[in-house]
């Protein structure tokens, strides 16, 4: 049985599922649990991020632009999806290249939303927000990003066998409130610390590339990485995710412990995940500010 995944909640929710996807693994995990609970799954997947083994895991396969609105409405009208989820990455390194007028040509529809709302902030969740109210307006909901995927979210408490030692726990209670605080200002979402210093920020290059970033600037090691979700979150829009390239990071930079929000953060294929940091020693911690240990 899905978790999340009910029938019976609205007539929309029989008809077959719109996925809006972007680069990862996420994407194949929610396409495999929706088809799981029955439901028909129509991908419109962004050339240049998602990935072609998608196509195995979906009934119905396009590649649309990332910026052509008005091309995911109709590749999704045309199969009758009246919901959606959008899930998985758009580098935003990818939209600053030098070719990116080439690469990403917006459609008219897209450019009219850009004129009219989105001129003066380009943040995500400004963007996100638009991407909503346009998709909405065309009778298609997006809903919950982890609707066909709870297994895989971050549960409280230490996640595996190695927990933090008590210095570690130190560095965690201190980077929590400065981890939100960057999120709220809506800079990043992750933070690397050590001895309660923070060593990184992460900001527009993401968090691989932050914790690579922590990796040269801490030789020593031994340094915890903290992950938040954005604080004016919805699940529907933005649902940080770490996987097994994560850990695999994690460990080449010589960090020992990930903290995760629980209930907030997917782990995509949790039980790999866990497995991979129970044989690198690194302690995944999903920490809520009212836990002593």
């Amino acid at each position: 049985m899905i978790s999340g995944a009910n029938s019976s909640e609205s007539p929309a929710s029989n008809s077959p599922l719109g996925l809006i996807a972007g680069e990862g693994i996420f994407p194949l995990l929610v396409a495999r649990g929706a088809r799981a609970a029955g439901r028909k799954v129509v991908a419109a997947a962004f050339g240049g991020s998602a990935w072609p083994e998608l196509r195995d895991e979906v009934d119905v396969f396009k590649w649309v632009g990332v910026l052509r609105w008005g091309q995911w409405i109709r590749v999704l009208q045309a199969e009758g999806c009246r919901e959606a989820i959008l899930v998985g990455r758009v580098y935003k390194g990818k939209l600053y290249s030098r070719w990116r007028y080439f690469q990403y040509i917006p459609d008219l529809r897209t450019i009219g939303v850009w004129v009219r709302s989105l001129r003066t902030d380009t943040r995500d969740q400004a963007v996100l927000g638009a991407i909503d109210r346009e998709l909405t307006s065309e009778g298609i909901h997006l809903i919950d990003q982890t609707t066909y995927s709870m297994e895989h979210m971050a549960t409280p408490g230490v996640m595996t066998r190695n927990a933090p030692t008590e210095k570690q726990w130190d560095d965690i209670r201190y980077g929590w409130d400065l981890c939100q605080a960057i999120s709220r200002l809506d800079i990043g979402q992750s933070i690397a610390v050590l001895d309660k210093n923070v060593i990184a920020v992460e900001a527009v290059e993401g968090t691989n590339a932050m914790i690579d970033r922590a990796g040269e600037l801490c030789k020593i090691g031994g340094w915890t990485l903290i992950k938040v979700s954005n604080v004016s979150h919805d699940m529907r829009l933005d649902v940080p995710t770490v996987g097994t390239t994560t850990i695999e990071k994690l460990h080449a930079n010589r960090a020992t412990v990930l903290v995760l929000e629980p209930g907030k953060t997917i782990m995509l294929e949790k039980p790999k995940v866990l497995e991979l940091a129970e044989r690198y020693k690194i302690s995944i911690v999903g920490y809520t500010p009212d836990q002593s240990r």
